[in-house]
């Protein structure tokens, strides 16, 4: 505890400062956004959303700093017990998981505050650091069947995990997209990512079977959407909707506060799944290309802090955090442009929700950390047995 209080000390001085003003700029921009949006008539005279904001931006700050401050290594080391802890959150969900109106049973409303934690997004932050572990332990012969039997176990525990107990899809989605990314730099033989590819195929008649008919038809629309929903009125009415509000704003759009569908309150969701689209209409084509380019940037931040890294396990954390941030930007803005089924994920940084913004940061944290230390301490750099 006395060396992390000392690297806790030295944050301004190792830390990824960066990469925490990328946050930020994000975050105050996601502040203004959520402003407007919760401006409209439905949200009646509720002055909460933007502070609430601004204090789980204010706290993501404080555990980015926390997170940089406390080396890798530590983390790896307790590998097992992180396992045990992203597990027992996800069955804290059975007795007291409730859907916040999303239809996934994901969230855990925490009493006489008012506000509710999604367990996943704190899974999501422990499985990269399991997964890099796990990973780091096998790196000499990464393509054994052992080792890639070790990393699908962990992988199937969470995401499967997650998915049969919550059946929050969006951030099943998320794991995956972790786990193939991490695979996939981590330098996994293609044999088996093509024997990966294969097994998916097979066996998608029967994890198709474990979706909800509502899932189902929200994939099916994309391809067959005069059968599936012929009215516009169903599958098609939230994406029917969100596309009005991109097209709305022309090239610069309508102004902040003035968005004719966003201020009428016609939007599903404008204030947290669907805020690109709220941008769309108020800032134009102009705003949303700012979102883009300043995911792309902290994004491209994560890799270029994992590419410095000598270390394996070090750079896995790095590119696991870019591959879960630009795969969830990615799935976001694809929902609302239609290109993507509606999974309700939130827009990192940008979206109304603490959960979100808190362990996003944590998240990013994990990268700082690593700009802060690259490589194992020299005093401490030994031949490590395999973990398993």
């Amino acid at each position: 505890m006395r060396e992390i209080w000392q690297e806790f000390k030295s944050f301004f001085r190792k830390g990824d400062m960066v990469l925490l003003a990328l946050c930020l700029a994000t975050s105050a921009f996601g502040c203004i956004v959520v402003a407007s949006a919760t401006n409209a008539a439905k949200f009646g005279v509720n002055t909460r959303y933007v502070p609430l904001q601004i204090i789980c931006t204010l706290l993501g700050v404080l555990m980015y700093a926390v997170m940089s401050s406390i080396d890798a290594d530590v983390y790896s080391e307790h590998r097992a017990v992180f396992t045990f802890l992203n597990f027992g959150l996800l069955l804290l969900l059975i007795p007291f998981g409730t859907d916040n109106n999303t239809g996934n049973k994901s969230w855990i409303p925490i009493p006489f505050i008012g506000v509710h934690v999604q367990p996943a997004e704190i899974c999501k932050i422990f499985y990269i650091l399991i997964s890099a572990s796990v990973m780091a332990s096998h790196q000499n012969r990464i393509s054994n069947y052992k080792s890639v039997l070790h990393m699908v176990g962990h992988f199937v525990l969470i995401a499967g995990g997650n998915y049969l107990i919550s059946n929050d899809l969006g951030l099943s989605l998320v794991f995956a997209a972790i786990f193939v990314g991490m695979v996939i730099a981590g330098g996994v033989g293609k044999a088996w990512i093509f024997a990966g590819i294969a097994l998916i195929v097979a066996a998608s008649p029967i994890i198709w079977q474990f979706f909800s008919e509502e899932q189902k038809n929200r994939i099916l629309v994309l391809f067959i959407p005069e059968v599936i929903d012929p009215t516009g009125l169903d599958e098609l009415w939230h994406t029917t909707s969100s596309l009005n509000s991109l097209t709305g704003g022309g090239m610069l759009g309508q102004g902040l506060f003035n968005g004719n569908r966003t201020q009428g309150g016609q939007l599903f969701a404008q204030h947290t799944d669907y805020i690109f689209s709220s941008i769309g209409e108020e800032l134009g084509y102009v705003g949303c290309m700012l979102v883009v380019a300043l995911m792309i940037a902290i994004v491209a931040r994560c890799i270029w802090v994992g590419r410095q890294s000598k270390d394996y396990m070090r750079r896995m954390v790095c590119f696991g955090a870019a591959v879960a941030l630009m795969f969830q930007v990615m799935l976001n803005i694809g929902m609302c442009i239609g290109v993507m089924p509606v999974v309700g994920l939130t827009l990192p940084l940008i979206s109304y929700g603490g959960s979100s913004i808190i362990t996003t940061y944590m998240m990013l944290g994990l990268v700082s950390g690593v700009h802060a230390r690259p490589a194992p301490r020299s005093h401490e750099r030994y031949i490590r047995p395999p973990r398993y």
